[in-house]
């Protein structure tokens, strides 16, 4: 049996009570962090916002997200990592508590929302680095992989139900329950953030200057041309996928075929993810980044249909292709980087990744309105689509990408 497969047939990783804790409290978050754009987003137009405030309000989130990132793995790597997770819940759960209040007694306003929204993007910006470099501190070394396969299907499955539930929510009891029910979320996982007592020992973070750290991570990071051409490649597709399309996309939904459709295709999207991720599983290509990398232009395919033909069906359909081909985009990521970056520069690589791959969603979730208003939402779609087709074709004719074989990395590994 191969190490990935008994990852999905066997509970070994769960034997350890540090990461069960650490499993379920990160499936809590991201059940909430599923509500919470869907909900956000009707809550700002039930206010009577424009796609401008809209892109305001979650561009706020977005910027304070990006700008704590490096200051979050310094914390995790300097301090108990699931104490910045304990207190990173605790502030999300208040910040986002106090926007559902907001919203239920009416008194929320374009500001106020985008300062909670800053605040609980810092939260999640801190938390990110410490979440991903727990799980090695939960499990030893032989249930690693296992360990962390169950925390990708339980990310992408708590996406699924978060998404939908937000789309339920808002149609059913509006936007300010569907706030409330994300801050829960936050609140039950900080108990379970607290109970985490990490037994397996790992290589102790750096105490060097951390300037130096981050000099010698762009190095390393900026001499491979295979991993800053795909980083660039996802500054595009982020602008228009996660940027341009998750503000118009309520918008557009609103106005045709409504807020649950838009819920369901986003949790489409999860769906696919989860798809991608266990075919990758059984299909090991030898150019598995190349091929990869190709299939990301799919999610061009949800952008034209929601500029041409709104319809929940084909949004699903659309969506679920884009989730796949990101699904087995990710798998021959993390594949290469962390089988072809050093180990000790790895995480400083991740970071110029996170940044890089995430910098212009705000951008574009602050240019989707007022782009809107002056071209119309049809225009601006498709535009963003022909970017991102653009972008993907650029960066499969990179030749560092075409050498890079992970034919060796891909095959089976027996227990």
């Amino acid at each position: 049996m191969t190490t990935v497969t008994a990852a999905l047939s066997s509970n070994r990783a769960f034997h350890y009570a540090p990461f069960r804790n650490l499993f379920f409290a990160r499936l809590l978050t991201v059940l909430g962090n599923g509500i919470a754009p869907i909900a956000l987003a009707f809550a700002v137009l039930d206010m009577g916002g424009t796609a401008a405030d809209l892109g305001i309000v979650i561009a706020a989130r977005s910027i304070f997200n990006v700008a704590f990132l490096l200051l979050g793995g310094v914390l995790a790597d300097r301090y108990s990592r699931s104490k910045v997770l304990l207190y990173s819940s605790v502030i999300a759960a208040i910040s986002q508590g106090i926007v559902a209040c907001l919203v239920l007694d009416g008194s929320a306003t374009i500001t106020l929302l985008a300062v909670l929204g800053a605040i609980n993007g810092a939260a999640a910006g801190t938390s990110l680095p410490a979440s991903q470099a727990m799980v090695p501190q939960t499990v030893p070394v032989h249930a690693l992989r296992e360990a962390n396969a169950l925390i990708q299907l339980g990310i992408y499955g708590g996406t699924v139900i978060g998404a939908s539930l937000g789309g339920l929510l808002t149609s059913v009891t509006g936007p300010g329950w569907g706030l409330v029910v994300d801050a829960l979320g936050f609140a039950a996982s900080a108990p379970l953030y607290l109970m985490i007592r990490a037994t397996f020992a790992q290589p102790q973070g750096s105490h060097s200057n951390i300037l130096q750290d981050l000099k010698d991570g762009w190095a390393e990071f900026i001499s491979r041309t295979w991993v800053w051409a795909i980083v660039v490649q996802f500054t595009i597709v982020n602008a228009a996928f996660s940027g341009v399309m998750m503000v118009l996309g309520p918008v557009v939904a609103d106005a045709t075929f409504g807020r649950a459709g838009w819920g369901m295709a986003i949790a489409a999207q999860s769906v696919g993810l989860i798809a991608g991720s266990f075919i990758a599983l059984r299909w090991r290509p030898r150019r598995d980044l190349l091929i990869g990398t190709m299939l990301v232009i799919f999610c061009a395919g949800p952008i034209v249909i929601l500029a041409l033909l709104p319809s929940t069906t084909f949004l699903m359909a659309a969506f679920f292709v884009a989730g796949v081909g990101f699904g087995l985009f990710g798998v021959a990521w993390a594949q290469s980087l962390q089988t072809h970056i050093p180990p000790d520069k790895l995480a400083r690589v991740y970071a110029y990744d996170a940044l890089g791959s995430f910098v212009a969603i705000p951008i574009g979730e602050l240019a989707a309105g007022p782009l809107a208003m002056h071209y119309g939402n049809t225009q601006v779609l498709l535009y963003s689509a022909a970017a991102v087709v653009l972008a993907t074709i650029a960066v499969c004719f990179t030749p560092a990408i075409w050498a890079l074989d992970n034919s060796a990395q891909v095959k089976p590994h027996l227990n």
